[in-house]
């Protein structure tokens, strides 16, 4: 039997590997052109290049993708409750938070909280772990797997010695962090009593008629200053909406084009005072009332700007990796199959513990600061609508005080003469 030969250029090897019993095989190479080698390799032809044993990477980047999906998903849970609004506790607030079945209540919520939600991904993670590490001892013991492969296992004494440490270093951490919001809290708290008290001070020294349009606009300074501080130290915060509604157009168009707003909104205060027709003496003392903004400001941002000292936050998270990675191996003697619920009650109560000295950290977003800012507001706006009123009253009450006394020392009244 024959076979026929297809002189072709268009013939391939793959075509002449197809029939392995031609006796004509090699004869059919030498008639295949050498193929060209492009000069510039481009993607295009790196893709139809690639033989079908090699991955896909959409494949790979799909992967990558599911796994990032959870933790992005409680990222963004995070930063959304970082953005929430909180508001001053009253009276029904508390009574609600000592309540006898708060306990209760937390324990339902649990899936509500941001907190709870953000530590999914470890939990989730080192939980699957465990999982793996159970599964694979048990199938060691059991023989299914081979002989040499060995039982992963350990003596529980490193983590006896080593737990103090890593309590410690919790314990510490969340403390930190807690100073840091106490040192926040402190401030606004002197901002806002600063502002009422700046307030108070420019209504009772302005006295003249002349000055009460410039009275009024350094009153609306003052309440747009702790606003100003609020937008400045808090990320996403529209200030300009915030100011819309305190201040002028032509103020808040300055007011946005600079480059700090909480201090230009004190260069507006500062200049607005010399002003007026004021004393020397009472012009200083409202001068010294700006002092407690520039403390604010200066606190603030430190605040901001300087965290806990970062090798002490990584060493943390890495000692609760490395604890919670080697746990299965540690307790899967005295467990077994228990170590999935004990790794997940472990990751759970310490990575919680971590994540709230994490939030608490950055303490502003933790206040109440629109309430507080809104205080002010409130406050002065009522000083300034009661203010003709208190004065009425006031001067209604001199003037009965000097009907009742002569101008002489003597009392008037025959009664104010009797002793006793």
């Amino acid at each position: 039997m024959t076979y026929p030969i297809q002189h072709s250029a268009k013939l391939s090897p793959s075509s002449s590997c197809s029939s392995h019993s031609s006796p004509v095989r090699k004869n059919l190479f030498k008639f295949h052109p050498s193929p060209k080698i492009p000069s510039k390799i481009t993607p295009k032809f790196i893709s139809s290049c690639q033989s079908p044993q090699n991955p896909n990477p959409n494949h790979d980047s799909a992967l990558l993708s599911i796994f990032k999906a959870i933790p992005d998903w409680a990222d963004v849970i995070k930063e959304n409750g970082m953005k929430k609004k909180r508001s001053l506790y009253v009276n029904e607030n508390w009574v609600q938070h000592r309540s006898s079945w708060r306990h209760v209540r937390h324990f339902v919520t649990s899936l509500n909280s941001r907190v709870v939600l953000s530590l999914v991904p470890p939990v989730m993670f080192f939980t699957s772990v465990a999982v793996v590490v159970a599964t694979y001892n048990s199938a060691v013991v059991m023989n299914w797997l081979p002989e040499f492969l060995p039982v992963l296992r350990a003596s529980s004494l490193p983590y006896q010695l080593t737990a103090p440490a890593l309590a410690l270093l919790l314990v510490f951490r969340t403390e930190a962090s807690y100073s840091r919001f106490e040192d926040g809290k402190k401030a606004w708290t002197r901002i806002i009593a600063g502002a009422n008290d700046f307030a108070r001070q420019v209504i009772v020294s302005v006295e003249s008629p002349n000055d009460r349009l410039l009275k009024n606009a350094i009153l609306k300074y003052i309440m747009a200053f702790p606003v100003a501080l609020k937008c400045h130290i808090i990320y996403g915060s529209n200030t300009e909406q915030d100011l819309q509604n305190l201040l002028d157009v032509e103020d808040l168009a300055v007011i946005l084009g600079s480059k700090h707003r909480p201090r230009c909104i004190i260069e507006f205060i500062s200049q607005s005072l010399h002003l007026l027709d004021l004393e020397p003496s009472k012009l200083n003392m409202l001068e010294s009332k700006l002092s407690c903004f520039h403390e604010g400001i200066g606190v603030c941002e430190q605040l901001m700007g300087i965290p806990i000292p970062l090798s002490y936050t990584r060493l943390t998270s890495r000692f609760l990796v490395l604890w919670h990675f080697t746990l299965p191996i540690i307790l899967w003697d005295d467990c077994h199959w228990i170590v999935v619920p004990a790794t997940f009650i472990s990751a759970a109560s310490l990575f919680c513990i971590e994540e709230v000295g994490v939030l608490i950290e950055e303490p502003f977003p933790m206040l109440a600061l629109d309430e507080l800012c809104k205080m002010v507001q409130t406050n002065i706006e009522d000083i300034m609508r009661n203010e003709k009123s208190i004065q009425a009253r006031v001067n209604a009450k001199r003037k009965s005080h000097l009907k009742k006394h002569s101008p002489n020392g003597w009392l008037n009244s025959l009664e104010d003469r009797q002793p006793g």
